[in-house]
């Protein structure tokens, strides 16, 4: 529970924002999960003054049916080094639901 951070001192965003920032071993594992479970992965960016204000652009499209972490991993890296100031985010998209299943932000911006 210590390492839970506070409401005030960090702005939220999505579903781990409560979290401390993940290493790459459990951001492969939440990238596993939305495979797994046959989301669709999607990629989007913001500038971190308009994250919570602003819709966030889309990095591409989404990867329809896409089974490869690596490939993932690989795309939200070629955002981040595109946009290297602002936050990176991971959205599964459910189709069964027609909702997201999870998003999470893998790189926060400056």
């Amino acid at each position: 529970m210590a390492e839970m951070q506070d409401f005030k001192s960090t702005p939220k965003y999505e579903t781990f924002s409560y979290l401390p920032e993940f290493n790459a071993e459990r951001t492969r594992a939440q990238i596993t999960h939305v495979v797994n479970q046959g989301w669709n992965p999607a990629i989007e960016h913001v500038e971190p003054h308009r994250a919570s204000k602003y819709y966030w652009y889309m990095w591409k499209l989404p990867m329809f049916g896409e089974q490869s972490v690596d490939l993932i991993l690989a795309e939200i890296e070629a955002c981040h080094r595109e946009h290297p100031n602002n936050h990176v985010r991971l959205i599964g998209y459910d189709n069964y639901a027609q909702s997201q299943g999870m998003a999470f932000v893998v790189h926060r911006g400056r």
